[in-house]
């Protein structure tokens, strides 16, 4: 039996936050697109006190920033783009150009071309979130994609030296410090300053989210991405202070951070909420993290590993971590999640920073029909055909001619008979 020992509560005013964030959103682009580059000026200094004389940075800036970084920083930016490039390039290879003849004479078809340009948004306001460069501008370059363009917020007042390190030596093509509504505005409409790209990536606050989201189809996007999501499924194996910092340590994202505890160990459903509480005390983080378990922490205890992967494919959460005897067994049977991490000697932080995997994942319920951010997403898969021979284009009108007369598509029925009259009066 499934029992919920600890609800996270429905977050009030959640529609009305969301109405508020959505016309903020929408007088922004608008005004972007009006007034281009002096709005977005306006807005940077109204929303980062930050108004350089080019929101651009030079080759020497750029210099400056790497420069600042001690060896040991420099070392392991490169240490984690090499994991995250390893594993990128394995998974573009995966990716096959196809062309088969499916009849005698009738060829098909597809290219992989990658998108022309890119425009990757770094958070970098409330923490600078270096690995954000590594998984979206490096990502991007793996892929082929010709123009990467990244954004990221001044960090303490300047552009963050850590940021625009790894956007650097992640291959970006230009570099901008600004940041918000405003920094994904100037990419996607584009400005005087700022040349349109076709694709928008990155993480964000709610604003830069909904920007995306009214943004898309003018632009392609990665993912409508929300507060960071992360669960545990555990039993016996492990104990209730590995549990708890795994979930606090994604709760520090956020104070509407959901973090669920599924487990079929009735001492670790005890013994966790003061487990949290002493986590709590050695955290930085805690006045966020504390929050977000107050409000959207969950533990819900269960009687089977059946009952768990229920549980689990029903939240469908972005990260999930899987602590059990045997992990493989929900491998092989999850379906709904953004990334799993398997045993205990692995963890989100690994995959958020180092690892090689990707962490732009979907959230609020997105992994039932997509995965997260990966070097496919900045890869078009396009079609072509072509028949060969008048015999072919024969069999294949004649066919095409009678479905199109079921429709009543005249106009499609006449691109196929007026083949078929031609090529058998040659043959004739």
């Amino acid at each position: 039996m499934i029992k919920q020992l600890k609800s996270g509560q429905a977050a009030a005013g959640k529609s009305d936050r969301d109405a508020k964030v959505r016309e903020t959103v929408e007088t922004i682009l608008a005004d972007i697109e009006s007034r281009g580059d002096s709005a977005v000026r306006e807005y940077s200094e109204k929303f980062d006190k930050w108004s350089p004389a080019s929101f651009r940075l030079g080759h020497a800036q750029i210099d400056a920033c790497i420069a600042a970084l001690t060896p040991q920083a420099l070392a392991d930016i490169k240490f984690a783009q090499a994991q995250i490039r390893r594993f990128a390039q394995i998974q573009k290879s995966s990716m096959h150009d196809v062309e088969i003849e499916t009849l005698p004479g009738v060829v098909l078809g597809h290219r992989n071309i990658p998108v022309n340009s890119v425009g990757c948004y770094i958070p970098g306001g409330k923490y600078p979130l270096i690995a954000s460069a590594h998984m979206s501008v490096l990502t991007a370059k793996v892929a082929g994609v010709k123009r990467v363009v990244a954004c990221a917020p001044p960090f303490d007042g300047k552009p963050s030296n850590e940021i625009v390190a790894a956007m650097a030596l992640a291959g970006a093509d230009e570099i901008y410090c600004v940041g918000g509504v405003q920094a994904v505005a100037a990419m996607a409409i584009g400005t005087d300053t700022f040349k349109p790209v076709d694709m928008i990536v990155g993480p964000g606050n709610a604003y830069v989210a909904e920007a995306k989201r009214q943004l898309f189809g003018r632009v392609g996007i990665d993912l409508f991405a929300g507060p960071t999501e992360t669960m545990v499924i555990c039993d016996d194996s492990v104990d209730a202070e590995l549990v708890a910092v795994d979930l606090m340590g994604q709760a520090e994202h956020g104070a509407t951070s959901p973090a669920f505890c599924i487990t079929t160990s009735k001492s670790i459903a005890a013994d966790l909420p003061a487990a949290i509480e002493k986590v709590l005390g050695r955290l930085d983080t805690a006045p966020i993290a504390s929050v977000a378990w107050r409000d959207y922490g969950e533990i819900i205890l269960c009687d089977t590993d059946e009952e768990m992967l229920a549980e689990a494919d029903r939240l469908c959460s972005e990260h999930v971590q899987v602590m059990t005897k045997n992990p493989d067994w929900f491998l092989q049977r999850m379906t709904n999640y953004g990334a799993l991490f398997l045993g205990p000697r692995t963890n989100v932080s690994y995959g958020d920073k180092v690892i090689g995997t990707n962490h732009t994942l979907p959230t609020m319920g997105a992994g039932r029909y997509t995965g997260g951010l990966w070097v496919g997403k900045f890869i078009k898969t396009h079609t072509y055909q072509r028949v060969l021979t008048d015999e072919a284009s024969v069999q294949i009108g004649e066919v095409c001619s009678r479905l199109c007369a079921l429709e009543q598509l005249s106009g499609h029925k006449e691109q196929a008979d007026i083949r078929v009259r031609r090529l058998k009066a040659v043959a004739g």
